[in-house]
């Protein structure tokens, strides 16, 4: 991993991947949704901010459960929300 100015991405040491390919809320709901993101601190995957219901920041404000890792294949990041950071990894 880069080395992130971020504490929140710096204490990821595992990142936790999508158990499933889907948004857990979307599901529930029949919605659709373009992209997905996992949480790193309790690993449920959401969908993103251009997808209709925005589930993935809707989550992080709600638990304060700060960083989240693409679930799409192919791509390595993280992102942070209270400080708006990125890291690869």
């Amino acid at each position: 991993m880069t080395d992130p100015a971020c504490s929140h991405i710096r204490h990821i040491s595992d990142v936790k991947h999508p158990k499933k390919h889907e948004c857990e809320e979307c599901v529930k709901t029949g919605s659709e949704w373009v992209h997905l993101r996992t949480c790193q601190t309790c690993g449920g995957t959401r969908c993103c901010d251009s997808s209709p219901n925005r589930h993935a920041s809707k989550h992080a404000r709600a638990s304060s459960h700060p960083v989240i890792a693409s679930a799409e294949p192919g791509e390595r990041w993280l992102y942070c929300f209270p400080d708006d950071a990125f890291a690869e990894y």
